[in-house]
């Protein structure tokens, strides 16, 4: 079982992403996603958050929302629980990032980047500030079988 966080950083009308492919054996390579990593021994979700997203951007976040839970579920890797932020206030400059490219991407594109399929099932949640959710991924390797969305 896998714990982890994830954080789409706002400024300006756009979300910080980062293009994953710099990691060697990299579950996510190429694909588009928020800010985030896996949990360390001890940490909450609010301390693995802040961390993470120190590490691989530069930034330190000043403000940030838990938004969701999500449950991966794969044939082929461990489950996955993933807690979902997003985050309007920071301060630091970006660094590069040794996972791969952090880019400002306009929020109404986000949606055409290439990503998890499930992804963009939450990312409109998050794009309509739609409260808080949690939403379990079913995938046979990358091919979403079904999901189950619970709105709070």
């Amino acid at each position: 079982m896998i714990l982890s966080t994830l954080c789409y950083i706002e400024k300006d009308g756009k979300y910080l992403m980062l293009h994953r492919t710099k990691k060697k054996n990299d579950i996510n390579k190429d694909k588009w996603l928020g800010v985030g990593g896996k949990f360390e021994e001890g940490e909450s979700p609010e301390e693995c958050i802040v961390r993470e997203v120190k590490e691989e951007t530069g930034l330190i976040l000043k403000s940030y929302q838990l938004r969701g839970i999500v449950t991966y579920v794969s044939n082929k890797w461990e489950t996955e629980y993933m807690y979902v932020f997003t985050a309007n206030e920071f301060e630091g400059k970006l660094i590069e990032c040794d996972e791969g490219d952090v880019v400002w991407i306009d929020k109404e594109k986000i949606n055409t980047l290439h990503t998890w399929e499930g992804d963009h099932l939450f990312v409109e949640k998050l794009l309509k500030d739609d409260g808080f959710f949690s939403i379990k991924f079913e995938y046979e390797g990358e091919k979403l079988l079904k999901y189950k969305l619970k709105e709070y």
